[in-house]
């Protein structure tokens, strides 16, 4: 855990902080939501089935049907043998499930919320499906905190969303993948550098990325079974026998992944965030922290060339209660000392709070030097930082007050 005042000290290309964050049995997962009823229940949510029917196929089993047999694409007539319908079924004669039909609207809007706490936790969140993205958090902790950071966006999907999601963390695409599969459900796993090749070692050669149940077979076929297997066979070999894709899978099982985590666009924020070693009472250790994360996040800002228009703090507090309060400015500007000042003011309201985490950003971000404000331009409100005064927004603005969820927080 980072001491109060001291920020993680930056990472260099080769101890990137890689999560890969998926979501455990999502469509299950939102139908719970909906219907908490349906909690530790089998619950099978199907593919082209309409209740009552018997075609369609198993689009996401609950881990409670998967015990009985129930997998994704099995026929939902099949599933029935397995799990009979609860509605229609006695549960004290014979196990019964709960189907309900795909509804990818309702679910795109769960995965929605989900992306907006992805985003208050990483500059570069990559979705690669509707229930699973990965994140660069390189930039907002160290190897020494991952573990609470991983552990603190866990909790915040589950508060503030409700599903569950299972993290893996590692310095590479291809091992944080795995290590978000080796828990499951609810699971959380850090493969810290240098332990990457020695983690994957015993694995079963068909968890490495890029290998299948096909390409598993025919490794078989050469003796390979287990990615330490893989790691050290012939890449000649390989290559021979699957092209390109031979390389690519012994480098994989080597912990050899030098893929980077591509965005989707420019970032809607920059920020950066500390979590303290104990919920902290002390008014002068949080307003240090906050001047440290405050210069930071101007300094990143700086060197992306970007200018931001509003500024503010993230504040957690015990138990778990999330509050952001920003300040909305004329125009975009990029002015490191006022970046400190106004997350200093916003940091007051909270002076008798004990404090859990504490973060600072910036956002309405401008990536054009030609659009900087001057300071006649403000709205002085005799403070000396050319911000508005008060915290209570323009017509046109988001809300600075009150509790919020993370969604407000981009």
């Amino acid at each position: 855990m980072a001491r109060p005042g001291r920020l993680p000290v930056e990472s260099t290309g080769e101890d990137r902080l890689v999560l890969h964050v998926d979501m455990d049995c999502f469509y299950a997962a939102c139908e719970r939501r909906r219907e908490p009823e349906l909690r530790g229940e089998p619950v099978i949510v199907g593919m082209g089935y309409e209740p009552g029917e018997t075609s369609g196929a198993v689009a996401t089993a609950s881990y409670e049907a998967r015990a009985h047999g129930v997998e994704s694409a099995q026929s939902i007539e099949r599933a029935l043998e397995l799990l009979a319908r609860r509605e229609t079924a006695d549960p004290d004669a014979e196990p019964t499930a709960y189907y309900r039909p795909v509804d990818m609207s309702y679910y795109e809007d769960v995965s929605e919320q989900v992306r907006s706490v992805l985003s208050a936790y990483a500059d570069v969140v990559r979705a690669v499906s509707i229930d699973e993205a990965y994140l660069d958090v390189t930039e907002r902790t160290d190897w020494e905190s991952v573990e609470n950071f991983a552990a603190d966006l866990k909790d915040e999907i589950a508060e503030t969303v409700g599903v569950e999601a299972s993290v893996g963390v590692a310095p590479t695409m291809s091992a944080a993948k795995i290590a978000s599969d080796h828990d499951k459900p609810d699971g959380l796993t850090v493969i810290e550098p240098g332990n990457v090749r020695s983690f994957l070692a015993p694995l079963d050669v068909e968890d490495i990325h890029e290998v299948g149940p096909k390409t598993a077979a025919e490794l078989a076929e050469m003796g390979i079974e287990t990615a330490s297997d893989l790691a050290a066979a012939d890449p000649a070999a390989l290559t021979d026998r699957f092209g390109e894709r031979g390389r690519s899978i012994y480098r994989y099982a080597r912990g050899e992944d030098d893929r980077e985590v591509t965005p989707v666009g420019k970032p809607k924020s920059l920020s950066r965030e500390t979590s303290l070693p104990a919920a902290q009472g002390d008014r002068e250790t949080v307003r240090e922290q906050v001047r440290t994360l405050a210069e930071a996040v101007a300094d990143r800002a700086n060197r992306r060339d970007a200018l931001y228009r509003t500024i503010g703090i993230k504040v957690v507090t015990p138990p778990f209660d999330i509050h952001t309060r920003e300040r909305s400015l004329s125009g975009p500007v990029d002015r490191p000392a006022l970046v400190r000042s106004v997350a200093l003011d916003l940091l007051t309201e909270f002076a008798d709070c004990e404090v859990r985490k504490v973060g600072v950003f910036v956002s309405g971000l401008s990536f054009s030097a030609g659009d900087q404000a001057s300071l006649g331009e403000w709205d002085d409100g005799g403070d000396g930082t050319g911000a508005r005064s008060d915290s209570r927004p323009p017509a046109d603005s988001p809300r600075l007050s009150g509790q919020t969820t993370l969604a407000d927080f981009q």
